[in-house]
This record gives C-alpha cells, structure tokens and sequence, in this order.
C-alpha cells in the first residue's frame, strides 16, 4: 500500500500525486506482475482520498499500460518488457531474466519458397527454400508481440519441430548470430494484429525488423515483430 500523500509538497492534483506514487511501486517492483492492484475503495479509505481521486490515479495508470482492467475482478499489475538495443538477445531470454514465463502461440511452422523481400533480406537466390515462422509471443499468459521470421533452411531444416526459442536453437545448431541489424518505427494496428494482440483496431504499435548474422557475415534470420506499445519498452544506452 503507498504511503500517505502530501499535498503541501506537491501542487499537482492529487489523483496525479497517487498515480505517480503507485507508479513508482510498480516499477521498484513493490507488486508483482499479475497481482491484484488495491481497489479504489481500499486506497481510498487508507490514505484518505475521495473514490474519484483513486479511480481517476487508477485510469492514469491504466493509459500508461502498467495496469490491466479485468472485468468483474478488478485491476492487476501488467506485464512490461524493457529490452536493451545494446544486446542481442532472444525474446525468451529477455523474460525468463525478468521473471517472466514465456510462451507462444503458433501460427505457421513451414519450409517454404522465399519471397521477394525474404530474398533480398537473407541474401538469397531466386528459388531458394527457407524456414517460415509465425507466432504469437506471450509473457505470463498476455499476448505480447505478433511475429513473423524467416531462417536460413539449412540453420532450421525442421521447422515443425521447433517449440521454443528459435535463439536457442540456433546455438544449438552452432549457428548462433552474434550481431542483428534493427529498425524500429511506430505504426498502428490492423484488424489481423488488433485481434490476436487483444487491442483496439489502430492502437499503436512498434514495428521492429530485425536481420541477424553469423560470424562470416551470412544473415542467418530476419524478423518483423509487432509489439505492444503498452507493454513493450526498448532501452538505449549513449555515452559520449
């Protein structure tokens, strides 16, 4: 439960005052991700605050995707994903550091004739045959990002038997990439990432595409996610 607000210290409004402070909590890791947020009745009544102060505190930090509304059972702790741009790591490792417990739904599992873009993406001859996936990535349960790649065939020969991290498999395979080239830009959902995703149809989204390479300088796998906004952070470290 945050501590009492002090109004005297601070002039913004009061609900903004709360929704700073459980802000703060959630982030420090004071709850978990998918617990139980206290309800407006509860944080109104122990720090002493009107029901429309905590339920508009509430509503900012639902906006800011740290909140899940659940109907009929209240509001919890979302998952959030802070993914460093200074690392290559898969999608899977990024969670399970995190306490996350990853997953996937999958779409398409198959070997098949490269297209165009594939082509030019991996390097690639006309004619060639590559391993086509398409899934849906979830942290916990909660759809996260909507994925599509394509493998070098002879780096995934077998597809459909891939269940886990595709990363993971490639070290196995002892072609492990060790640097990805990766373009971000904002775009807004289509009804075919809106449904799968659970968000509204045009709600924003990041487009991530990303190609990884060998050590000899082969693309070896190229990527095109669509991540959740709301969920999704990528971190960059500058220095001078």
């Amino acid at each position: 439960m945050p501590s009492a607000l002090n109004p005297a210290a601070d002039s913004s409004p009061l609900y903004l005052q709360l929704a700073h402070q459980l802000e703060q909590d959630i982030r420090a890791g004071t709850y978990r991700v998918d617990q139980a947020l206290p309800s407006e009745r509860v944080l109104s009544e122990s720090l002493g605050v009107s029901r429309i102060t905590a339920r508009k505190a509430i509503e900012v930090l639902v906006g800011q995707g740290l909140v899940l509304r659940r109907q009929g059972s209240g509001n919890f702790i979302a998952p959030r994903l802070e993914q460093p741009l200074s690392k290559l790591t898969s999608f899977s490792e990024e969670l399970r550091q995190r306490g996350y417990i990853p997953s996937s739904n999958w779409i398409t599992r198959e070997v098949a004739t490269a297209s165009v873009a594939e082509r030019e993406a991996l390097g690639l001859a006309r004619g060639a045959r590559v391993a086509r996936l398409e899934r849906l990535r979830l942290a916990d349960g909660v759809p996260m990002a909507y994925e599509r790649s394509t493998v070098l065939l002879s780096a995934c020969p077998r597809p459909q038997d891939l269940d886990g991290s595709l990363y993971l498999h490639l070290a196995r395979s002892g072609l492990a990439p060790v640097r990805a080239v990766q373009h971000i830009r904002a775009v807004n959902a289509e009804p075919a990432m809106a449904v799968p995703l659970g968000i509204a149809i045009g709600a924003a989204l990041l487009w991530v595409s990303r190609t990884a390479y060998l050590p000899d300088g082969v693309a070896v796998e190229h990527t095109q996610s669509h991540c959740r906004s709301d969920y999704y952070d990528f971190v960059a470290e500058l220095k001078t």
